[in-house]
């Protein structure tokens, strides 16, 4: 390996089998089985540019890299299991590799898109746009959360109960806040070229978290929060080797415990799960 490849590898935050191409479906969207999720998220807001005719849909592949390209492209093409949310300003998809129980994305419909993400949110239109849009984000994703996680949760039963009674009370309880369980941002070394912001739960469970550059990606500040831009030109992740988060020490995001071992970590982070959906 060359220093070169070496020090693009430590700026990376997948794996070069998640660099996988798109195709834009040739057939209608299908919506699967309901949920509250499902329903909420895969509202859509019709737009209207001009689409391409069904039989040239065949031809439009995004290799590689530009693998995101396809869902601004043509959002209508994809089932609700993928896009679950678009209007004139964004697209909201599953992340197809997730690396929490809950991992979505919010790509900017916008001709900066294919900029690096310092370069693209130096417009500060599109950066107010993008800010409003993962808001909406974050409240499905925690929408979701209390959906799965709620029947676990000591600070959400008040609120369960309530709804279960045979007489609910005239204000329901708040129970758990989880938007605060929600953390968003954007990859210091995009893996992908299309502009993307991961919109995702904190909990860091998922059978795609598969390695230390997985997880230090999403828990160090290569994770680089919206409320940061535009970056200072002095600031280190503009550098080629993104600050090193990448290789630094792992810690539990929950309790702060150092780990050496990846496989000591993942187990560990199971356990803090369990903790974390009880809380």
């Amino acid at each position: 390996m060359t220093k070169s490849s070496h020090d693009h590898d430590q700026a990376e935050a997948i794996t070069v089998e998640e660099m996988t191409g798109t195709t834009i479906p040739d057939s209608p969207r299908t919506n699967g089985s309901k949920n509250a999720f499902t329903e909420l998220m895969s509202k859509k807001v019709k737009v209207s540019p001009s689409k391409p005719k069904r039989d040239q849909r065949k031809q439009l592949y995004f290799h590689g890299r530009d693998g995101l390209g396809a869902y601004t492209a043509d959002p209508d093409a994809f089932p609700s299991s993928r896009v679950i949310y678009h209007n004139e300003r964004a697209v909201f998809i599953n992340d197809m590799y997730p690396k929490s129980s809950v991992h979505t994305l919010v790509l900017p419909k916008s001709p900066r898109n294919i900029l690096h993400p310092f370069e693209a949110f130096e417009d500060p239109h599109l950066l107010a746009e993008t800010i409003e849009e993962v808001e909406k984000a974050k409240v499905m994703v925690a929408s979701e959360l209390r959906r799965r996680f709620g029947k676990f949760s000591a600070s959400d039963r008040p609120r369960l109960e309530a709804m279960e009674s045979d007489d609910p009370p005239d204000e329901m309880p708040a129970g758990r806040d989880w938007k605060k369980d929600v953390i968003a941002g954007i990859h210091a070394g995009p893996s992908m070229n299309h502009l993307h912001v991961h919109v995702m739960s904190r909990d860091m469970v998922n059978e795609c978290l598969k390695s230390h550059g997985h997880y230090q990606s999403f828990t160090t500040p290569f994770l680089v929060r919206l409320e940061e831009f535009p970056l200072a030109d002095y600031d280190v992740r503009r550098k080629r080797d993104r600050g090193g988060y990448l290789q630094d020490e792992m810690h539990c995001w929950r309790c702060g415990k150092e780990f050496d071992r990846w496989s000591s970590l993942k187990r560990h982070l199971q356990d803090e799960f369990e903790e974390w959906k009880r809380e």
